[in-house]
């Protein structure tokens, strides 16, 4: 099995934005209610939500491909491009997501050795993410990886108030 990344771009816009409502879905869209499911969507996953993504300063996209065909995707934040942290020191891993048709082929775990090399590049001395205190699976696996809690915030899918954990790993 060959695993690559590739930085998205604009040029990739359309198949990012398939790719992060259908790994989405496949992830959550069973364990939310629907009306708040479909409004967070229709916000946060939109051609125009994610364009803006893409343009902003400090924020990357990242597709992973196994062999030629597309795996998961990442996007990773810094600076002022954090959600709740700002600081030089760090860096945001906001989203890591595999299709369901490559799991259990540890992608993820790949995928987050490429996050945490990126961050280790980029002079950082930790990276964090947020994680949905329901979602003990990737929990799990992120505390598998050195990560650990530090604190909660609130995370709204539509009207729907969740709680997720925010997770740091020393690099």
């Amino acid at each position: 099995m060959s695993l690559r990344i590739q930085q998205c771009t604009l040029a990739s816009l359309e198949e990012l934005v398939a790719l992060s409502k259908n790994t989405f879905s496949d992830a959550f869209e069973h364990l939310n209610n629907p009306e708040d499911y479909k409004a967070y969507v229709e916000k946060v996953f939109t051609t125009a939500a994610i364009k803006n993504e893409l343009k902003t300063k400090h924020t990357a996209f990242y597709f992973v491909y196994q062999d030629k065909d597309l795996a998961g995707y990442f996007k990773l934040n810094q600076f002022d491009a954090q959600t709740n942290l700002n600081g030089a020191d760090s860096m945001q891993l906001e989203r890591i997501y595999v299709l369901s048709s490559f799991q259990g082929q540890q992608i993820g775990q790949w995928m987050l050795s490429q996050a945490k090399g990126i961050a280790l590049a980029a002079e950082k001395q930790f990276l964090w993410l947020g994680v949905w205190q329901e979602n003990t699976n990737a929990i799990r696996f992120y505390q598998k990886h050195g990560f650990k809690k530090f604190v909660t915030h609130p995370y709204y899918i539509g009207n729907d108030k969740q709680t997720d954990w925010l997770m740091r790993c020393e690099l």
